[in-house]
């Protein structure tokens, strides 16, 4: 059977809340499926991409996630969750050192937006 034409299916609206729905059902590979085609079509929108790339790390396809987070942060280098997204993501392929600077970035910019910091990225990065 070809479950392609369901996951393509739709509006980009459409697809967008079944993207969400399958990801709200911790089907994050079903939610992948559903936004690859759509940041296909609409590759400016950080939205898809950001649900992508999370739908990519919650499945355990990293080096995926890292891909679209690294579009994400080359086009807005202030988006910050973007910025924490991608630490984590290179943390949990082992590249720490490489993470280290994404998540300091990301806690500095966190702080600009709320004054707060993300759960301890201060402490994990500045033993002060």
């Amino acid at each position: 059977m070809d479950t392609t034409y369901y996951y393509d299916h739709g509006t980009p609206a459409e697809r967008w809340e079944r993207a969400g729905l399958f990801f709200d059902a911790k089907d994050y590979a079903a939610a992948a499926r559903v936004l690859s085609g759509l940041v296909e079509e609409v590759p400016e929108q950080t939205g898809p991409r950001l649900l992508l790339a999370r739908s990519y790390y919650h499945s355990a396809q990293l080096r995926r996630a890292e891909a679209e987070l690294r579009v994400i942060v080359e086009r807005e280098p202030v988006e910050h969750y973007a910025r924490l997204m991608l630490g984590r993501t290179l943390e949990r392929q082992g590249r720490s050192e490489e993470a280290k600077s994404h998540l300091r970035i990301a806690a500095a910019l966190a702080r600009d937006i709320d004054g707060g910091f993300y759960g301890g990225v201060d402490r994990e990065l500045d033993p002060a």
